[in-house]
């Protein structure tokens, strides 16, 4: 039996009737998910997050200041469903008369996209998976890619990505992607610091009009978030599967954070520094450089020299500069770790590291 909500609940509401039963085992499958995982994250960064599911589920607009007796009631149903859930396997997914494996996507999506639904299910990071159910807004091919565009979403879990990519397919989640730019610009508030995102946020008119802003900065940004899944696809072709086996030898240690960083530049080398540099939007590129990692900006250096330089004279010359270098370094690196991997196994977490400290770009 599905163990999600009410599938006739304020969030289901504009999904047809004719699938009930597959909105009800993609949430079930959601909240399994949630029970296994949600303790991956610190108390404080898991707070956040189901602060904005609650707002999710009830569809409170962001302005909307949150009752904190509701949300606490809230929370703790939802912890005692997932102590109810968390042993459960996943539950297929009903559609066309049909039970799918709730990984088979593809199977899933030729029915439901003719009835303007798209479906996706993956495994993230840290080995979580993911699935979710939306409205189909766009689809369209980009460069051999095929691309799925979602509006509204009744069901997800409490990570969700604004975009995945599997194979040639990618998912850019627009609800997803204008909730994660909200949290952005609100952590920002808090300080309010001179940075890059300082610059991005002042490229729209927050200010006087933060909804239709939001949304601005929503169509922006789905372009760079397409052009870094296409740069994943690109990577993971260069690098195999031995890269993602390498990485479960590291969990929770420095090692990871660099190798990630690394797999993230070679990523946006191949496409996203590429795609940004050859028609510039300067609100994509400051917020582009704004959510960099502590250890991305670490691992490339000369990449923010080059924004600064770009910052305070408008010319491109050394971020393009830097962007043409960047893609044979970090392939190459990443290539060099694995030969480390290879050679050693496991145990080469000190010669990674030590290795990628004397490559700092």
């Amino acid at each position: 039996m599905s163990t999600a909500p009410n599938p006739t609940s304020s969030c289901a509401s504009g999904i047809s009737d004719e699938l009930a039963p597959t909105l009800a085992a993609v949430r079930a499958n959601c909240h399994i998910s949630d029970a296994r995982h949600a303790t991956d994250y610190t108390l404080c960064v898991y707070l956040l997050k189901m602060r904005e599911y609650y707002r999710w589920e009830h569809e409170l607009p962001f302005s909307r200041p949150l009752q904190h007796a509701e949300l606490t009631t809230w929370l703790s149903e939802r912890e005692e469903l997932w102590e109810t859930v968390a042993e459960n396997p996943f539950e297929s997914i009903p559609v066309s008369n049909r039970q799918c494996d709730p990984f088979d996507a593809d199977t899933i999506n030729r029915h439901l996209n003719q009835l303007g639904y798209i479906y996706s299910s993956g495994i993230g990071r840290n080995r979580r998976p993911h699935f979710f159910l939306g409205r189909l807004d766009e689809q369209r091919q980009h460069d051999g890619y095929t691309l799925y565009i979602s509006g509204r979403e009744y069901a997800r879990d409490l990570t969700a990505p604004p975009a995945m990519s599997l194979n040639n397919t990618i998912f850019i989640r627009r609800e997803s992607l204008r909730r994660m730019l909200w949290e952005k610009i609100e952590e920002w508030r808090w300080n309010k610091p001179a940075n890059a995102m300082q610059k991005a946020i002042n490229c729209y008119s927050f200010d006087s009009a933060p909804e239709q802003a939001l949304d601005e900065m929503t169509n922006n940004e789905i372009r760079s978030v397409m052009l870094h899944e296409i740069g994943e696809v690109m990577v993971g072709n260069e690098l195999g599967s031995a890269w993602e086996e390498l990485l479960a030898t590291a969990p929770h240690s420095k090692t990871e954070f660099q190798l990630r960083g690394v797999r993230d530049h070679a990523a946006d080398a191949l496409s996203t520094l590429p795609g940004l540099l050859n028609d510039i939007s300067p609100a994509s590129l400051h917020f582009y450089i704004a959510n960099l990692t502590n250890m991305r900006k670490s691992l490339f250096p000369g990449l923010l020299s080059a924004y600064e330089a770009w910052t305070r004279s408008g010319s491109a010359v050394e971020l393009n500069q830097v962007a043409n270098s960047a893609r044979a370094h970090w392939l190459t690196l990443a290539r060099e770790i694995l030969e480390l991997y290879r050679r050693q196994g496991s145990d080469c977490q000190d010669e990674i590291s030590a290795l990628v400290e004397q490559r700092v770009l």
